[in-house]
């Protein structure tokens, strides 16, 4: 048997950042063989890390990447199980590089980032960082022309990422409009929006929220009256999937009637109607303003939609300029964390 001396040891450990005495162990194994030794950490952090498995990583980073020509960009969402891991170098770096190797190879999906040659890296990182750790997901806009601008925003806190591509008239405008998308990105961070626009939703879900929407109001009017107290206005629907023309062709009978019996002369009328309309869309479009991007208010400027703001700025080039997709990613987002009973987990293990 070969003799394991205390420069292997050192060498192994600084090559996988193993423990000392697990260096040692594989090297005895292995009768000294350096390779065999490495492979046996391997073997055993990937059963480590497996055993973590069943642990909850909630916490983590966002990983950001935009092209020097602003043609891609791509975001990472790496999850921990602590958010003091999520503080150390080593976690960062991983999240660093694992943004890098998406948006290099454009991979599919997180099975092929693991099944990678990459993935064995992160495998071994995460045994050397001793918490569980997950790539979660991922996403990458890629222009197809330079007609196509392409931005994105990492906020300050490294937990919500967002990247907006929007398809312009002309290069020029799709230039001018970096700063522009910028700032929807930054909106996009606030606001949470869940889809592009309202024509995005289905229908089951709308007509689910409609009925659960107006249900929640009606119940908060029941002690708005009790305390004697302005009631909410009830709507009739949630979005602009619901608002046909006949919905607005009876939404302005209704208001001509209202007007009428106000006694308002009817030559006024053309003056009041569009301004009633607006307030009846409005009222009638909560989940748009709520879930749709583009529909909703610009928080730089309340007054317009984001739709309208992206419109405003692309004229203002001499242009023209949609947004046409955004992917936004929140670390722990529809994660369910583990509500840990301290308690009764001493009381177990008493028992």
């Amino acid at each position: 048997m070969a003799a394991v001396t205390a420069a292997m040891v050192k060498e192994l450990r600084q090559a996988t950042d193993a423990p000392m005495m697990d260096c040692k162990k594989v090297l005895v194994e292995a009768d000294g063989d350096m390779q065999k030794a490495t492979e046996l950490l391997k073997e055993r952090g990937i059963a480590k890390a497996a055993k973590k498995a069943n642990r909850v990583a909630a916490e983590g980073l966002v990983g950001l990447k935009i092209a020097g020509d602003f043609s891609k960009a791509t975001v990472v969402e790496i999850n921990s199980e602590t958010d003091f891991v999520a503080q150390n170098e080593g976690f960062q770096n991983l999240v660093l590089k694992t943004t890098e190797e998406v948006y290099n190879t454009n991979p599919s999906d997180v099975k092929g980032v693991m099944g990678s040659e990459f993935g064995t890296y992160f495998t071994q990182s995460v045994v050397k960082i001793g918490e569980k750790i997950e790539l979660r997901r991922f996403g990458t806009l890629e222009a197809k022309d330079d007609t196509v601008a392409i931005n994105g925003y990492v906020h300050s806190n490294n937990r919500i990422a967002v990247i907006v591509e929007a398809k312009c008239d002309s290069a020029k405008t799709a230039n001018g409009m970096r700063n522009t998308l910028k700032q929807i990105a930054m909106h996009a961070s606030a606001m949470k929006p869940s889809t592009l626009s309202y024509k995005d939703f289905d229908a089951d879900f709308v007509e689910g929220e409609t009925k659960g929407r107006i249900e929640a109001i009606k119940k908060e009017n029941e002690e708005l009256a009790r305390l004697k107290k302005p009631l909410k206005h009830v709507p009739l629907y949630v979005s602009m999937m619901q608002i046909t023309d006949e919905v607005l062709a009876q939404a302005e009978a209704d208001i001509k009637e209202t007007l009428k019996a106000q006694n308002k002369p009817e030559k006024i009328w053309d003056r009041i109607i569009p301004g009633q309309l607006a307030r009846f869309i409005d009222d009638n479009t909560t989940l748009d303003k709520e879930q749709a991007l583009l529909d909703q208010s610009y928080v730089l400027d309340d007054k317009k939609t984001v739709a309208q703001a992206v419109e405003e700025a692309a004229k203002k080039l001499g242009g023209t300029a949609e947004i046409v997709d955004f992917i936004r990613l929140e670390v722990g987002e529809g994660i369910e964390k583990k509500e840990d009973d301290f308690a009764a987990e001493v009381a177990a293990q008493m028992s």
